[in-house]
């Protein structure tokens, strides 16, 4: 029957045990889902009730999730919110992701610095190869407790990177007032079959997102490059460009200046520069007045030519 029980049907659920799949999920408006108010969450909720209270804040809906033995709910909520000014408003940063380190940050005063990658999937493959043991038979009850414990597991590496992620682009955003990111293929990254875990583990695109929606929270501005931007190949001290810069060889040695850094730390700096060619022209890619990229020599790759390298968010 229905919620209100005026019509015959499936039973709607939270009302005793979700449907058997991995993650399920129901929106409703507040009035409908009472349960969830009278249940103790395990956050607190005490500055959401006190702004409920005081009529600054207004619950539009609520989500109920029962995922991996667990329940949750969402609050989508309207309020106003304040801008919160950033440490270094007039200065840029530019993020080169990557696996063997998270993120390279370079910034407008020649500052460099490596956030480690945590791989959380890598600390927790031990534990999750000896629970996962699947057999085409029926589930036994060991089985069905190996797998609660695998379910655990992968949900402990969620929280972590998750954690992790948000504290990295919190603090990014806290400090710079612009910031510079890649526009990753991070779907041709996961067929790779060497690289596909460890990408999916770093969460590049969710990286992108985050910085996305927290700079415009700010009120600051967020400039991605072309996907086909070559920031890796191009020198950041002459501009020359290497036609061929295979993965595997982590050292940038330029060809016409005695350069030599990590590839990273060159590639973040190139990123950094195009905060300062962003000044002109309109910002939008294909579209920059006629300026070119500082330093940037005109004989680009043989093997791809470069696009224009700005998208403003």
């Amino acid at each position: 029957m229905s919620r209100a029980g005026s019509r015959n049907g499936r039973p709607a659920w939270p009302a005793g045990s979700p449907p058997a799949r991995s993650a399920s999920s129901r929106t409703a408006g507040t009035s409908l889902c009472p349960a969830w108010a009278r249940s103790a969450p395990n956050e607190p909720t005490s500055k959401l009730l006190a702004r409920v209270q005081a009529g600054t804040a207004r619950i539009l809906s609520a989500t109920v999730r029962h995922e991996r033995g667990r329940w949750f709910v969402s609050l989508q909520v309207e309020t106003a919110r304040e801008i919160t000014r950033v440490t270094r408003p007039d200065s840029a940063v530019g993020i080169d992701l990557g696996v063997k380190h998270l993120a390279v940050l370079a910034d407008s005063s020649g500052e460099i610095r490596y956030e480690p990658n945590p791989k959380h999937l890598d600390g927790a493959l031990k534990l999750l190869r000896f629970h996962d043991r699947r057999t085409g038979q029926k589930p036994s009850k060991r089985w069905e407790k190996a797998n609660a414990e695998r379910n655990r597991i992968h949900h402990r590496v969620a929280n972590l990177r998750t954690d992790a992620l948000h504290k990295l682009t919190t603090r990014v955003r806290a400090e710079y007032g612009t910031v510079v990111v890649e526009d990753l293929n991070v779907a041709g990254m996961l067929r790779n079959k060497r690289l596909a875990r460890r990408v999916a583990d770093a969460g590049f695109g969710e990286i992108r997102r985050q910085l996305t929606y927290k700079g415009r929270r700010n009120a600051c501005r967020t400039i991605v490059a072309n996907r086909w931007y070559p920031s890796s190949k191009t020198c950041s001290n002459c501009g020359a460009t290497k036609a061929k810069l295979p993965l595997h060889v982590r050292v940038f040695d330029c060809d016409e200046c005695p350069l030599v850094m990590d590839r990273d730390e060159n590639a973040a700096r190139n990123l950094v520069a195009l905060a300062a060619a962003c000044t002109t022209g309109t910002g939008v890619a294909g579209d920059q007045g006629g300026a070119s990229l500082p330093h940037q020599r005109q004989t680009e790759t043989r093997d791809r030519p470069q696009a224009e390298a700005l998208t403003f968010w």
